[in-house]
């Protein structure tokens, strides 16, 4: 087995910069307004060339959510989760909830993103929105989760 990697597209660069930069961008459509994700090089809705990196809000609701008990990554140790998370621009994001975890369903708990460094890059996690920043060990956790 071998560590999770970035998949870079041709149009994927700005985003990882933003990434990097704690602070997630996206295109939007500078016709219509779409946000688009993944990175593309024309907008879904109306195919226009012309699109803006754009700052995301850095909240959205868990629309679905998975746990994993097998290994498929050496930098993700069992048990971890996946989570679905509709932002409000639109997008469907696929992240990691950190730090303290829901009870019972998950979907439709609201989160904001965070970041946190990961097998040598910075990579974005979610946390359940009224965990304060740097509670219950959040980030302690990512990196528990993710030392391999």
């Amino acid at each position: 087995m071998a560590n999770s990697k970035i998949v870079m597209g041709i149009d994927d660069l700005p985003m990882w910069q933003s990434i990097d930069r704690q602070g997630l961008e996206l295109q939007c459509c500078d016709d219509c307004a779409t946000f688009r994700y993944p990175p593309a090089p024309l907008c879904p809705t109306c195919l226009s060339l012309a699109a803006t990196w754009t700052p995301v809000a850095g909240t959205g609701t868990v629309l679905s959510w998975v746990v994993f008990h097998k290994k498929y990554f050496d930098d993700h140790l069992p048990p971890y989760n996946s989570v679905a998370v509709q932002l409000p621009e639109g997008p469907i994001l696929i992240s990691q909830l950190q730090g303290p975890q829901p009870e019972g369903n998950w979907i439709g708990r609201e989160v904001a993103l965070a970041y946190a460094e990961h097998a040598g890059r910075m990579q974005h996690h979610v946390r359940l929105a009224d965990t304060p920043l740097g509670s219950q060990g959040a980030d302690a956790d990512l990196k528990k989760s993710h030392d391999a």
